[in-house]
């Protein structure tokens, strides 16, 4: 499976991504890294910003490879792509799939309470992904960092 075979079953449509949008979502991401380090919020709130980051880390690189993952799913394809993308192992993307239902569990559906190991491992995740971003990036699209 590829990304191309994701466009052809409408799992994601094609994108054209700017320097404007790359770098609005990586402000995006630095705020909520430096937000979910507070110690003043709770576990609850501190994994779901670092899940914001990372999700929005995992936006940015699919679209610089010229793709959005379509509503359905949204979360779990742009999760999923990471694979194709960054090339992030499927133990990390299983991981940060299992968070992505903590969240969705602790905002939605009812209260479920997230350890301080889960949030700063979900802080831990973000950061990493945004290093690898950041690297891929540089590599495969420099016109797109400002």
């Amino acid at each position: 499976m590829s990304l191309q075979n994701w466009l052809q079953n409408q799992w994601l449509t094609e994108h054209s991504t700017s320097c404007e949008e790359i770098s609005g979502l990586l402000a995006a991401v630095d705020r909520d890294l430096a937000e979910c380090s507070s110690a003043y919020i709770s576990p609850e709130w501190r994994l779901a910003i670092a899940y914001a980051a990372a999700l929005r880390i995992s936006t940015i690189v699919l679209a610089a490879s010229g793709y959005r993952a379509t509503r359905e799913q949204y979360h779990y394809r742009t999760i999923q792509s990471l694979r194709y993308t960054l090339g992030i192992a499927p133990e990390l993307i299983a991981e940060f799939d299992l968070f992505r239902k903590k969240r969705n569990a602790t905002q939605y559906d009812q209260l479920q309470a997230i350890s301080d190991h889960e949030a700063d491992r979900m802080i831990e995740l973000a950061i990493f992904l945004r290093d690898q971003a950041m690297k891929w990036l540089t590599q495969t699209h420099p016109e797109l960092i400002i």
